[in-house]
């Protein structure tokens, strides 16, 4: 019973095809066979992971298996708090990541709301109103205004019959429908106009349909089978992360088993050297990392909800910091959703309309000067008839209700066709709305239908005249009218004329304008009019109205500046070609060679092609869910970290296959905001701007702190390397080691995770998807201050054990302190890519209190006696204390000045 060009097929042929009955329907029978063969007209979710086995999934991840080694290790040591401590950090990694995935999987929950509860068929020769989910292929629908469709349907008759499939297609105006026969092939899904289509929602008439599908087998239910088929991608932060640990424990590991060796081949107390290596293979595995990055984008997303951005998937910060493609949905992200009125066109004059949005507020301006409507005839009659051949309602505030107490400003809202809300608004910004106009009562309406391109109105003036208004398609109307209205009387409508009007209305359709044509005739006395086509005849042509939905006005600057970042935005649309090539004109999104391609001719490239031209190509046009996603992994394929946005059913496939998938929180149905990462609380792709800045920044921290975490760790293990090699005795035992891991090194290091941007943040191309967390030179800054900071550490070990050669405490307590204050003075040269002269060492205040309680701490350890015997310290004088700050501030100190010399050096030769 499955087809997929029912609008290929004439009405017999449908009926026919589905072995149903035009007049009577299905019978009661039939309908139970069915429902029986095809299942209830329900979207099935596919068998789900249970919870408690998501939750044990968590704890599946390599660096967490890490973890866990090291909370043994720590337990076998006896170090309870910092077991306690490994494991806590643990637990909430992995409660953190049951949340993100449980609530991730709920998509297809919000898309079921989309259907409708009840529906109206005939079965068994009877109207009657049954659960939807009781529709079979072959029953016989009807729907008015207001009802949503239950199921894929081949419309049967249709009168004045509007839907609105925004949600499924992403085309902003509501689609006129026809019975008839569309005799083209692979047509898309948004001038299927023969068609109606499962959880689409009828604004305007009635009609009656045969089920074509029903289910899993309608337009939705192939979204549904997309989001559920589709794998989220994971982050580039859990890949470097993933990457990282792996490298940290086979580094820690081998280093370890080497100054164990090294230690025992020079006489040491194997048990002691057991305990030192172990204490190092602890402190090698940052252990703090995970909570650190968590901490991190914790933060970060505090940040971003005061700039309307809400982060439903931490990772997906830091991915968004890294995008190098935004592919953006048109309607009411680039857009504001709003039809707004643009230029009108009366007597041969071209009028500017300013004003965006609802907001009845608004100027006429003719040739650059301010035109008034009530001084010029012509544009009042325009206007008049606007209002007057109209259904919709323009209300402040929600739902039209005023608070009378409160003198805050309401927005404005329209109620009706969009369309039609657009010429109430131009109208209420010349002061003409319906209680101006209630000297003119409304006889008789003739709807807007497919076929006749108009809209009519009888009305009868309380001094007894009548007229009739009309409003339609420019070239259907024109062929109506004798006459026009032109200085103010009218006129015969001369070819001259009729060729102007004919070239304006190209004119405004060039700028991606929409266009209506109004026109009136009075009714002689005596007259009667009965049907459409004698109301819509020997009209008087009055003038053209342009209207669109409107760019918002933040946008250019927004992409403007995610250009200048290197991110390239792509516009995909449900809209028509032309439409969206002018919007993406306007916004900067379209470049000079630039191409535009619609769903038709995607359809027909085949891969290799498309392959080929995907990076040049900016705008998509007419495209479905389908294309969306081909686009998406075409990117992906090209290297391309992709951010998608959207706030329709129709986008949630792609938002949840992109590596970062972002919904409208305003206009955005609850499925695309189960699918995404981040919801625009505001629905302003400028926030998107403002994101990605904080998303680059919360990355730019992580870099940092991972630099400071690593190099003091590598600084740690190669202290008691080089003394092992060196056949020196040990310089840290395994308590301090264990006490600068986990007090001097967290600390600090969140602080980090909080670090203001640098000034380049936006200026700099997205990192590669692919690069290592290492890339840029961090890994050889990990390695040279470590290096440093070891070389140093000992130096100041083997001066005091020279000095007291009986006292190895002191040593040990003088390579305690200065690992410790080379750490905290380091951490300020990890703020900057370059050194520390090159940023302020104050501006980050977290950072400075931070270290103030580290030295606190390392000086309660030193100086309190029940704390020595536990940490194996002595007290150190004044001069001892010099000395161990000249190492410790030797690893940063050297490499700035290093770094200003170079600097000085560039600039010589580049003058």
């Amino acid at each position: 019973m499955d087809t997929n060009q029912w609008y290929n097929l004439t009405i017999q042929e449908c009926i026919d095809r589905m072995q149903t009955d035009p007049v009577k329907g299905l019978s009661s029978k039939e309908a139970s066979i069915r429902l029986e063969q095809v299942g209830e007209n329900i979207l099935q979710e596919k068998q789900k992971v249970s919870p408690f086995v998501i939750l044990l999934n968590q704890f599946k991840d390599f660096m967490v298996l890490v973890l866990l080694a090291a909370t043994l290790i720590s337990g076998l040591l006896g170090e309870y708090t910092d077991a306690i401590t490994i494991i806590a950090i643990v637990i909430i990694n992995g409660i953190l990541g049951f949340i993100q995935e449980y609530r991730a999987e709920k998509s297809l929950g919000a898309l079921k709301e989309l259907t409708a509860p009840t529906a109206h068929v005939v079965r068994d020769g009877e109207l009657m109103q049954i659960q939807a989910k009781q529709i079979v292929p072959g029953d016989l629908v009807y729907f008015e205004g207001g009802d949503r469709i239950p199921a894929d349907l081949r419309i049967l008759t249709s009168q004045g019959l509007q839907i609105e499939e925004s949600a499924l297609t992403g085309e902003s105006v509501p689609v006129s429908k026809i019975d008839g026969v569309i005799s083209q092939q692979e047509v898309p899904l948004g001038d299927q106009k023969n068609m109606a289509f499962m959880g689409t929602l009828v604004t305007r008439g009635t009609g009656q349909g045969v089920v074509t599908g029903t289910g899993m087998h309608t337009e939705m239910g192939k979204i549904a089978d997309l989001i559920q088929t589709t794998d989220s991608m994971q982050t580039p932060l859990q890949q470097r992360l993933e990457q990282l640990g792996k490298i940290l424990i086979v580094i820690a590991l081998a280093l370890t088993a080497v100054v164990v060796i090294a230690g025992i081949m020079h006489n040491h107390n194997p048990y002691q050297m057991f305990l030192a290596g172990v204490s190092l293979a602890v402190a090698a595995i940052p252990e703090g990392l995970p909570a650190i990055v968590t901490i991190a984008l914790a933060l970060g997303v505090q940040r971003m909800i005061k700039r309307k951005a809400i982060v439903r998937k931490l990772p997906s910060v830091e991915t968004l910091g890294c995008a190098s493609v935004i592919c953006s949905d048109k309607t009411g992200t680039l857009t504001q959703n709003k039809m707004t009125v643009r230029e009108l066109w009366v007597e041969g004059k071209q009028i500017e309309v300013s004003g965006t949005g609802y907001q009845p507020l608004g100027n006429f301006i003719l040739e650059g000067k301010e035109v008034y409507p009530d001084r010029h005839a012509a544009l009042m009659k325009l206007l008049e008839i606007n209002v007057l051949c109209n259904n919709a309602r323009l209300v402040e505030g929600k739902e039209g209700k005023k608070s009378i107490l409160s003198r805050e400003k309401k927005e404005w809202t329209i109620i009706g066709d969009p369309t039609e809300g657009a010429l109430m608004v131009v109208s209420a910004k010349a002061r003409i709305e319906p209680n101006s106009l209630l000297q003119w009562e409304r006889l008789k309406e003739f709807p807007f239908d497919s076929e006749r391109k108009m809209m009519s109105v009888l009305l009868r003036h309380r001094k007894g005249e009548q007229m009739v208004g009309v409003k339609g398609a420019p070239d259907v109307l024109l062929a109506r009218c004798t006459h026009i209205l032109w200085n103010g009387k009218v006129s015969i409508l001369t070819p001259t004329i009729r060729k102007e009007i004919m070239e304006s209305n190209q004119h405004m359709a060039e700028q991606a304008l929409r266009v209506l044509g109004v026109a009136y005739r009075d009714v002689a006395s005596g007259e009667r009019i009965v049907d459409e086509n004698q109301a819509e005849n020997k009209l008087v042509f009055v003038g053209l109205c342009g209207m669109i939905d409107p760019p918002r006005e933040e946008v250019k600057e927004a992409i403007r500046k995610c250009r200048v970042a290197g991110i390239k935005t792509v516009m995909i649309t449900g809209d028509h070609q032309t439409t969206a090539e002018a919007i993406a004109r306007q916004l900067g999104i379209l470049p000079r060679g630039g191409l535009t391609i619609n769903g038709q001719d995607l359809y027909n490239m085949s891969d290799e092609e498309f392959d080929k031209k995907v990076e040049q190509i900016y705008v998509y046009a007419r495209v479905s869910p389908e294309h969306k996603l081909k686009i998406v992994r075409a990117l992906q394929a090209k290297g391309h970290v992709v951010a998608m946005t959207g706030d329709g059913v129709n986008d949630a496939p792609a938002i949840k296959a992109a590596n970062i998938g972002i919904a409208m929180g305003i206009t955005g149905t609850d499925v695309s905001k189960e699918a995404s990462s981040l919801v625009l609380a505001d629905d302003n792709f400028a926030t998107i701007e403002a994101a990605i800045e904080e998303g680059r920044t919360i990355y730019d921290n992580i870099r940092k702190f991972i630099r400071y975490l690593l190099a003091s760790n590598v600084g740690e293990i190669l202290v008691m390397f080089f003394a092992m090699i060196a056949g020196m005795p040990l310089p840290l035992v395994p308590i301090q080691i264990l006490w600068v891991n986990l007090v001097t090194d967290g600390l600090p290091a969140m602080a980090l995770g909080v670090d203001q941007a640098e000034g380049n943040t936006m200026k700099r191309p997205p990192r590669p998807s692919r690069e290592s967390i290492f890339a840029r030179g961090l890994g050889w800054k990990i390695l040279s201050r470590g290096f440093l900071i070891g070389i140093c550490t000992l130096g100041a070990f083997w001066i005091t054990l020279q000095a007291n050669p009986d006292d190895l405490t002191k040593a040990q307590t003088m390579a305690f302190a200065t690992l410790v204050m080379a750490q905290l003075i380091h951490v300020f040269d990890c703020r900057s890519e370059r050194t520390v002269f090159h940023r302020n060492p104050l501006q980050n205040k977290w950072l400075v209190v931070a270290v103030i309680v580290s030295v606190l701490l390392l000086i309660g350890v030193i100086y309190l006696e029940p704390l020595q015997p536990i940490f194996k310290t002595v007290a150190l004088d004044i001069q001892e204390w010099f000395i161990l700050l000249i190492f410790a501030a030797i690893p940063t100190v050297a490499v700035g000045v290093m770094g200003l010399l170079w600097d000085a050096l560039k600039g010589r030769r580049t003058a």
